[in-house]
């Protein structure tokens, strides 16, 4: 998951994701807010990231917070799938990860969980995972999969939430991956939460170029899409709400080897994640893919704007 496509240019600049993290986080640049500002800490890590850039981004973060408070970081990007990275964890080669919850649990932890909201998954992967880890705070920023529509139609039929397709769901196109037909989440899961009943189904492939394309032309009335995608903002898409859960959590977390790290470290990083949210995530993504900003622009940036650079 979380590929990220794009299919036109926006011109939306640093300072607007500064601005966005602001107004998204209610928090000043002031030194006087800023939570980090005392103690120490002994430790050194080891900062890793999996194999796409939205994950790179957030190991920015943490490396640049990090350092800004006086602690040694060595950066091991761009590692891999989980099924590489995950057990560079559990042994500490590697000290910090940032992870996905849902994902986490299901593919490393315990992949039978049923476990959704964010408080059920990160029950499960507390029960679930090594004596060596630990998950510290999520935030609220989410790359999860969603029920997305144009902006038009959400205007025509007044969506903003899932359950509000039933009514019209029998003339609808939905478009996806092809597993999303059967998957347990996918077309399934929402007749089951939802009662939705679609005319038809559209294979095309997750949050890509076709995806977007069949959206805007109208060839699908509503497809799944990562709520980080790009395209969320350059083509005015509406992400519906998902009151039932549907879709099981993806918060952003901070994935630790737990004896490499302190009160001083777990501090930084759950400081991010208060100040963490889906629409910032979305436009610290746009500014990279989109207008080529680099990983270390879009965090300091970021931190700045949230009282933490």
């Amino acid at each position: 998951m979380h590929r990220i496509a794009v299919n036109r240019t926006m011109a939306i600049g640093l300072a607007a994701v500064a601005g966005l993290a602001l107004s998204a986080c209610g928090s000043s640049g002031g030194k006087s807010n800023n939570p980090l500002s005392s103690g120490g800490s002994k430790k050194s890590v080891v900062v890793g990231s999996a194999n796409f850039p939205e994950d790179e981004l957030l190991a920015t973060i943490y490396a640049q917070a990090l350092q800004a408070k006086g602690i040694k970081v060595t950066t091991k990007l761009n590692i891999g799938a989980r099924e590489v990275y995950y057990p560079q964890v559990k042994s500490g080669a590697i000290t910090i990860i940032p992870e996905y919850n849902g994902a986490l649990l299901t593919t490393s932890v315990s992949p039978s969980s049923t476990a959704a909201s964010t408080a059920q998954v990160d029950a499960a992967l507390k029960a679930g995972l090594p004596t060596t880890l630990e998950i510290l705070n999520p935030s609220a920023a989410q790359d999860a999969d969603s029920v997305t529509v144009t902006a038009a139609f959400a205007k025509k039929y007044h969506l903003t939430s899932i359950p509000q397709l039933k009514p019209i769901a029998k003339n609808m196109v939905f478009g996806g991956p092809p597993e999303f037909k059967t998957r347990a989440d996918g077309i399934p899961g929402l007749k089951k939460n939802y009662g939705l009943v679609f005319k038809n189904f559209k294979r095309t492939d997750e949050s890509s170029t076709v995806t977007f394309t069949d959206l805007m032309n109208g060839t699908v009335q509503a497809a799944d899409v990562f709520t980080t995608s790009p395209q969320i903002i350059t083509d005015h898409f509406v992400v519906l709400t998902d009151p039932k859960n549907n879709f099981a959590a993806q918060n952003v977390l901070p994935l630790v080897y737990k004896p490499g790290v302190d009160a001083k470290i777990t501090g930084v990083l759950n400081a991010i994640s208060a100040r963490l949210t889906t629409t910032a995530l979305l436009q610290m993504d746009s500014a990279l893919v989109v207008q080529h900003a680099s990983y270390a622009q879009v965090a300091t940036g970021f931190l700045k704007a949230v009282g933490l650079g």
